[in-house]
């Protein structure tokens, strides 16, 4: 195997992350438009976990390009594709653990919110 393919590979496995990110939103946006109004409060509340660990995930990515990254960038300039892959898990893992958690409390404020506009 030469360099060539790995780099291929690498920005295959970066595509597929993007991939994975717009199939998530897409996924989400279609929960929500099918209608919360025949949902159950389970139903409507995993909405909005859902919602809330994917604003988390974009605010966490946000907040890390805002950090230098010398550990894959230093010398050579380039980034490690398969580092990158395991940082977008990382991030999602943790958006997930912190909804869960109700530590930001987003996703119980947008339950309460529609549901009064479900009366």
């Amino acid at each position: 195997m030469d360099i060539g393919s790995l780099w291929n590979a690498g920005s295959m496995s970066s595509m597929a992350g993007m991939a994975a990110n717009n199939a998530s939103a897409s996924r989400l946006e279609g929960t929500l438009k099918t209608g919360y109004e025949n949902a159950t409060d389970e139903e409507l509340m995993g909405a909005c976990k859902q919602f809330e660990a994917y604003f988390l995930e974009q605010m966490f990515k946000a907040m890390q390009k805002t950090v230098p990254n010398y550990s894959t960038e230093g010398m050579t300039g380039s980034s490690n594709s398969l580092m990158d892959y395991y940082k977008e898990q990382m991030i999602q893992q943790v958006a997930a653990d912190t909804t869960e958690q109700n530590s930001l409390g987003l996703a119980q404020m947008l339950f309460e919110q529609m549901k009064r506009n479900m009366v």
